[in-house]
């Protein structure tokens, strides 16, 4: 079973940055997707951004494209998101999601193409 550590959020000012990391482990596979989903109050789990490993492709919700940034580091196993100009709306609990396949065609996908989830790191913006 894979396990999906985050960290990295916190409190910031509207305009700010944070970088999000999830720590990936219990898995050998080296093509699989990665992304970061975010839920906010009363709110579904919406996709971020989600990186496939197999070809690099990335896709962004429309929301956050041009100031989000999605990244994996494959020798720490470990998935980032940096988060540029940060708005009021982007607050939510963040979470890492993990598939071996993930959605098909490639694409940003829903919370149901993804089988692992972390625990969830919050994101605050005033």
């Amino acid at each position: 079973q894979v396990q999906l550590v985050e960290s990295g959020g916190g409190s910031v000012q509207a305009g700010g940055s944070l970088r999000l990391s999830c720590v990936a482990s219990g898995y050998t596979y080296s093509s699989n997707c990665m992304g970061w989903f975010r839920q906010a109050p009363g709110k579904e789990r919406e996709g971020v951004a989600v990186l496939y490993k197999s070809d690099g492709s990335t896709f962004f919700a429309a929301s956050v494209k041009g100031r989000f940034t999605i990244s994996h580091d494959n020798a720490e196993n470990t998935l980032y998101l940096q988060m540029n100009s940060l708005k009021a709306e982007d607050t939510a609990t963040y979470y890492c999601a993990y598939d071996l396949v993930g959605p098909l065609p490639h694409e940003l996908g829903t919370a149901a193409d993804f089988g692992d989830w972390g625990q969830g790191t919050q994101v605050t913006v005033s």
